[in-house]
């Protein structure tokens, strides 16, 4: 079909083409209209003819003429031999013999007469022979059914060594050329298409970005040669809020354009109707790219769907995303906060994968966030419908993640992020520089979407897949120069798209209350997290988790005035770890080690074991009620000065606590992460 458009525009600009201003009516117009580009070639033999015979009468008895004539004969036609070397082989030889043969005739009419000899039947055979050779190139090269790139394509291509590779027909759109190339059989290949990109974008005075090659999959020698002749994405365009307010996680989330004007999107559930997988993506970018506007923009666009929950980690201390802070359902800084967020996503991972699965649920789709109601998707042995609350998307962000990466090891996300898909999750890691160095390439090969803002030259290896980098697509060219200039690699979008450059939206200042709005729909009307993630979440942060509270509501309990009548059933109001001290008794006697400094030596007081224990359980529960799930030694420097211990007692403590389940080793040396009271071993 595009073939045939393009044969029928190509027929129409001809069809102008043969559109004069002759005054001739009827048949003659149109034989005139339609004889008028053929003419040249004829008026030219006509012509020479002509000036063979002024030439006889001016020149017939001069030997200087001869010799004049000779070499003017010469120099015109090395004149036309070198003047034709920017065209094609073809057309330059055509030419040279055309001028070689007409002045070599016209210095024989002039010197021995145009009738004389041969020269006259000369004239009549080879004028209309020469002249005719021209009118059927003519005709051949306005044919729509030929494909071989003659012309001014033919010789850009031969200038960038392409010189017999075949170009179809043009396929032209808004800012967008797209046409068929198929190189030399036997003698080239794609990859020597795409080695010469940037000769075509020189050739076209044209940025790199702008030439694009989406090779065939079924082919090595065939694909499609994209040009992009004007940059769309020099315009500065600020974000004006969420593009689905209210739709579900699972339609597309825009998050910018591309070159030619069309939107930028991605997704992040799969979809088993389309064949398109779920994924975890990664948001990388040098300093000044635009990385946290990317981010913002991906953000926004999650948190305004009503069927996704975001636990959100950022050592950055909500730098950029305070204003969207309040409708995350768990937000926390970096350190050991990040630590037990990792941790309860480990442990939420099979919670979910096993409930989706007891639900009929092969992977998460849009209908798992509603109650269970339909007895397809039952958990009850009986095929009746269960009731079951819905189990939103859960969408694990980790900003700055190198500084995580660097607390907890480069394997810190392998784990999620090659499980996590299964369950309904997606993970988002952003970070300046995805290397070896500071992430395992087994996190980074689980990660197959990225937005690749511009970087340095050499990272461009570690962002984007070598074929898309063969495609055209050239991140370390923009550096921290464009802002927001990015490629996005992600299933759903075509891949050749992939090499296609777009641009996030602007946030300024003026976004701000945009943000917060957005955050309060959010606690309004968003999803809340489902008893299953919920209560895996808790079981491994305790306190630490808390859920995104609703608008008007507050977590802690509401205060009371106690009444005079309520001392009688509560006595008096004493802390509880004193409620059993006789008042009226006398103070113990001093112990061995009661005056020994603390931290100067390894002795200290000794408690009796049941104390001990006794002591580091009371100690573990206030961690843990205020919300400090991971705790090493130095963690209990004060309480040792409380309770005159010392630090190597502590480490014992913690060992044992460790062998009794009540701790549970991080990846840090000395680290252990608290094992909540109720689910402790």
């Amino acid at each position: 079909m595009a073939d045939r458009d393009a044969q029928r525009q190509l027929a129409e600009l001809l069809e102008v083409q043969l559109q004069g201003g002759s005054d001739a009516g009827g048949v003659g117009k149109y034989l005139l209209h339609r004889a008028k580009p053929h003419l040249p070639p004829w008026l030219g033999w006509i012509g020479t003819g002509v000036a063979g015979a002024l030439g006889h009468w001016r020149w017939a008895d001069s030997a200087g003429a001869g010799v004049g004539l000779t070499l003017a004969s010469v120099a015109l036609t090395g004149a036309t031999w070198w003047a034709g070397k920017s065209t094609s082989q073809q057309r330059r030889l055509h030419s040279a013999i055309t001028v070689a043969a007409g002045s070599a005739w016209l210095t024989a009419a002039c010197l021995a007469g145009p009738t004389a000899g041969p020269v006259d039947d000369l004239w009549l055979m080879g004028g209309p022979a020469l002249a005719l050779s021209w009118n059927i190139r003519m005709v051949l090269r306005h044919s729509p059914d030929t494909t071989t790139g003659e012309g001014s394509d033919k010789g850009l291509l031969e200038k960038v060594g392409l010189a017999r590779a075949l170009l179809g027909a043009a396929k032209v759109e808004p800012n967008r050329v797209t046409a068929p190339l198929a190189v030399e059989a036997g003698e080239q290949t794609n990859d020597d298409v795409t080695k010469s990109l940037g000769r075509i974008a020189s050739a076209l005075d044209l940025p790199t970005s702008a030439v694009r090659y989406n090779p065939d999959p079924g082919s090595s020698r065939r694909g499609e040669l994209v040009i992009v002749p004007e940059d769309m994405l020099a315009e500065v365009v600020e974000w004006e809020g969420p593009s689905n307010v209210g739709g579900s996680i699972a339609e597309p989330l825009v998050i910018g354009r591309y070159d030619d004007g069309s939107p930028m999107v991605m997704w992040l559930p799969g979809d088993p109707e389309a064949g398109r997988n779920s994924t975890h993506g990664l948001i990388a970018g040098g300093t000044g790219s635009g990385k946290g506007d990317a981010a913002l923009n991906l953000l926004t666009e999650i948190l305004s769907r009503r069927d996704v929950i975001v636990w959100f980690s950022d050592p950055k201390a909500f730098q950029d995303f305070a204003p969207l802070r309040p409708g995350m359902d768990w937000a926390v800084e970096g350190g050991a906060p990040t630590e037990v967020m990792v941790a309860a996503v480990e442990a939420t991972i099979p919670a979910r994968t096993r409930w989706l699965g007891a639900h009929g649920y092969r992977q998460w789709v849009p209908e798992a966030a509603e109650q269970q109601t339909d007895p397809e998707h039952t958990c009850r042995s009986d095929g009746r419908p269960c009731g079951c609350p819905g189990m939103p998307f859960l969408v694990c962000w980790w900003e700055e993640a190198a500084n995580t990466l660097r607390v907890m090891g480069d394997d810190a996300f392998t784990g999620i992020t090659q499980e996590a898909r299964s369950a309904g999750m997606a993970a988002i890691v952003s970070l300046q520089r995805p290397s070896y160095d500071q992430m395992s390439t087994s996190t980074r090969a689980s990660l197959p979407s990225v937005i690749a803002l511009g970087c340095d030259a050499r990272d461009e290896g570690f962002v984007l897949p070598d074929e898309v980098l063969a495609a055209g697509a050239h991140p370390g060219a923009w550096g921290n120069r464009r802002p927001g200039y990015c490629y996005v690699v992600s299933p759903g979008i075509p891949e050749d798209r992939y090499p296609s450059p777009g641009r996030t939206f602007r946030f300024t200042n003026r976004a701000v209350p945009v943000m917060e709005l957005l955050a309060t729909w959010a606690q309004r009307n968003g999803a809340t997290a489902d008893p299953i993630t919920a209560g895996a979440a808790t079981g491994v942060a305790g306190n630490a988790y808390t859920g995104r509270a609703a608008v008007g509501t507050d977590q802690a309990a509401p205060l009371r005035v106690v009444e005079e009548d309520d001392m009688d059933d509560a006595g008096l109001l004493v802390d509880p770890e004193d409620a059993d001290v006789d008042p009226e008794a006398d103070l113990p006697e001093a112990q061995d080690g009661d005056d020994v400094p603390l931290f100067v030596q390894e002795t200290g007081r000794k408690p009796s074991p049941e104390e001990a224990r006794r002591l580091f359980a009371r100690a573990l529960e206030e961690f843990e009620s205020n919300g400090q799930m991971i705790v090493g030694p130095k963690d209990f420097m004060d309480w040792c000065q409380r309770n005159s211990l010392s630090r190597p007692w502590v480490s014992e403590r913690l060992k044992e606590a460790a062998l009794d389940g009540r701790l549970e080793p991080t990846n840090t040396t000395g680290r252990w992460r608290i094992v909540p009271a109720l689910t402790a071993a």
